[in-house]
């Protein structure tokens, strides 16, 4: 097949690599490449499904985390802990939900200095309909069958465990929790 015939970018990536001399890094860089590009198919897909609720995927999350919160309630430094976020960002996220009544802020009775960011009932409200909106158009149509998904659960979790992002030695298995 020529080059102008491959479909896979990607694909000639790799050839290109190869050709290079770089054979040790070619399905690194090949698996890298379609990692990213397959994300920007993902933010692309979620932020299509999150648009009518106004939410971008770091606001639904934040309002998730909430959700999933036994009191719908965190210090905001443990909603960034908990999402992998900068502190900033995390701010950002507050800001905007707050501006849009989904979370409210107060003082946190357990320590006067800091605030607990609160779900509001619109924000549970907003967050089941978005909920509803990603499992419908995003999780529940990803063209690969469970088995699969949980394998390339499994493989992802090990680049992230390999590159000291959470303790490897912690495995659960995915299958395991979808019963």
């Amino acid at each position: 097949m020529s080059d102008a015939e491959r479909t896979d970018p990607v694909e000639l990536a790799v050839d290109n690599w190869r050709g290079a001399g770089w054979n040790r890094a070619a399905s690194g860089m090949a698996a890298v490449t379609s990692v990213m590009r397959v994300q920007q198919l993902m933010l692309q897909r979620i932020d299509d499904a999150l648009e009518p609720f106004g939410l971008t995927f770091a606001r639904y999350e934040v309002l998730m985390l909430l959700v999933f919160s036994r009191t719908g309630a965190l210090p905001p430094g443990k909603a960034g802990e908990r999402l992998q976020v900068h502190p900033a960002s995390i701010t950002n996220a507050i800001n905007r939900l707050e501006r849009d009544g989904l979370v409210s802020r107060s003082a946190n009775p357990r320590d006067g200095r800091s605030v607990l960011v609160e779900i509001t009932d619109a924000g549970r409200d907003t967050a089941a309909a978005a909920c509803g909106a990603l499992n419908a158009e995003v999780f529940e149509t990803m063209p690969l069958p469970d088995d699969s998904l949980d394998v390339l659960f499994d493989l992802l979790r090990g680049l992230r465990a390999g590159w000291g992002d959470i303790d490897g030695s912690l495995r659960g298995g995915t299958a395991a929790h979808r019963e």
